[in-house]
């Protein structure tokens, strides 16, 4: 696994013992009582197994890491330190049905060619053996141009993929830099669905002693992104690319006023471009950062996302509630309405 793989799936979770008690009782009452009933869906039809989705999915989680059976398990920060996390169908599938999920678009880290290239069969079969429970993006080998143009093919064509993964920068390239202009050509050519994740650039690795490059370092990328994307013109040079941007866009929401006033060569201003792209929930379900986000972009760009196995949904769902940031409607919306504009095949 690469340097850049490893930045990017290293995340900091804590947890205390009453967080683990709760999570236990919570799993055993069903994530029904966290929501009204027809926000979240009530409990899983009759004859519907765990692999199995039949029906409308009652949440969908667009950020959802998945790794290889062979992966050396990413270390989860806990009260009482580093405690291994592996990702299997079974367990994912299970967090899943505890937490009222049915559908996980599955996402894994990399750009290394081969090690993508088994990444994307891999989450394909997960796809084929289970089917209507996991989407998969397709990772791209980037920046290869070449190979990430006949992985984008091979994902899309091939593997049927929901859209493609890349990271929010490569060797000091933000996305909206020049460099990245053949994959959003094709990217926009096929009206596809383009999901990234934040990883610490060189520049900023270990920069604060004892604190993770996750827990700042994420954030701060994501926001070099987006604000690259808009000041470059490419979120209005290709406007049927879908762009999905991690942890509630990173820092970008609390900075508005000065990306505002800064954006003076944007021409429909910062924030129209901005809400072009859509924002997922994971790792920032509270309400500091979903006041500031639910401010800053359209309602109908918010999509939900968990970070497992960093969080899991049942987290995810109760601080998005207990934030008492979203009418009923507006956590339907956040629950899937969103999403399946981005999925339609999956509103059955």
């Amino acid at each position: 696994m690469s340097k850049l793989d490893e930045n990017q799936d290293k995340h900091s979770f804590l947890t205390s013992p009453s967080r683990r008690k709760f999570l236990t009782g919570l799993a055993a009452l069903g994530a029904g009582t966290l929501i009204a009933p027809g926000v979240l869906g009530g409990a899983q039809p009759a004859g519907q197994t765990a692999g199995t989705l039949k029906k409308r999915p009652r949440r969908i989680d667009v950020h959802h890491h998945a790794s290889l059976p062979s992966a050396t398990p990413w270390q989860r920060t806990t009260q009482t330190g580093p405690a291994p996390v592996q990702w299997t169908p079974s367990t994912a599938l299970e967090m899943m049905d505890q937490g009222g999920c049915d559908l996980a678009i599955l996402s894994s880290g990399g750009n290394d060619g081969p090690l993508c290239r088994k990444y994307n069969d891999y989450m394909a079969k997960m796809v084929s053996d289970y089917p209507g429970r996991f989407g998969m993006f397709t990772s791209l080998p980037f920046p290869d141009i070449d190979g990430t143009l006949k992985e984008i093919e091979y994902g899309m064509d091939t593997l049927k993929a929901d859209g493609v993964r890349l990271g929010t920068s490569y060797n000091g390239k933000w996305l909206g830099d020049p460099v990245f202009g053949p994959v959003f050509e094709e990217l926009n050519r096929r009206k596809a669905v383009l999901y990234t994740h934040p990883g610490a650039p060189s520049c900023c690795q270990r920069l604060v002693p004892g604190i993770a490059d996750s827990t700042i370092e994420f954030g701060t990328d994501t926001t070099r992104a987006i604000v690259k994307m808009v000041y470059s013109g490419n979120s209005a040079r290709y406007p049927d690319m879908r762009v999905i941007f991690s942890h509630a866009g990173g820092t970008m929401p609390f900075l508005t006023v000065r990306l505002i006033k800064d954006a003076t060569m944007v021409p429909n201003g910062f924030l129209a471009e901005a809400g072009r792209f859509y924002y997922d929930t994971a790792q920032t379900a509270g309400a500091t950062s979903m006041s500031a986000l639910k401010a800053a972009v359209p309602m109908s760009h918010i999509v939900f996302g968990t970070d497992y196995p960093f969080l899991t949904v049942a987290n995810t769902a109760k601080g998005i509630k207990d934030s008492k940031v979203f009418t009923a409607q507006e956590l339907q919306q956040i629950d899937n309405g969103n999403a399946l504009q981005l999925f339609p095949k999956y509103a059955v």
